[in-house]
């Protein structure tokens, strides 16, 4: 049986984030992200807010905790868990949050951020997000002259 399991969220930061330690010294950072979900409502388009759990992991939790903060735009890549346990009172409780695998910035990269902390979200095919020169991530394809061409099949 295949299984897969991927989400991919853009949101805004519910709280200002608390960077905290393991008993065995990993760093953990947990946060909320607010994310718009649209529905139609009567002749109106309006918009509906999920607030979605998330949790990150030594270096990457120390770099989320240094460099967003409560409003911020965030982009999560990771998977969905779902965890149980059973309370002091014999209830078993549910928690449902994202593993963060990776972040990136939503907007330009803060002045003040790492040239390359190793943390940055790479793009889906591969290429490494350049936060400094937007113009470079627009900038036309180059394309490559193919000589005699009139053998192709297509």
């Amino acid at each position: 049986m295949a299984s897969y399991n991927k989400v991919l969220l853009i949101g805004n930061m519910t709280a200002d984030l608390e960077l905290k330690q393991t008993t065995g010294g990993k760093s953990v950072c947990s946060f909320s992200i607010a994310v718009n979900r649209p529905f139609v409502k009567e002749d109106s388009n309006a918009q509906d807010v999920d607030f979605i759990n998330v949790v990150t992991w030594n270096k990457q939790a120390e770099f989320v905790a240094a460099y967003f903060s409560k409003g911020d735009p965030i982009l999560v890549e990771g998977r969905l868990q779902v965890r149980s346990w059973t309370d002091n009172e014999d209830v078993k409780r549910y928690a449902t949050e994202v593993i963060a695998e990776s972040v990136s910035f939503v907007r330009p990269k803060p002045q003040n951020a790492p040239e390359s902390s190793g943390n940055e979200k790479k793009c889906i095919k591969g290429k490494k997000n350049n936060f400094s020169s937007p113009n470079k991530m627009n900038k036309e394809p180059e394309w490559e002259e193919i000589p005699g061409d009139e053998d192709l099949p297509f």
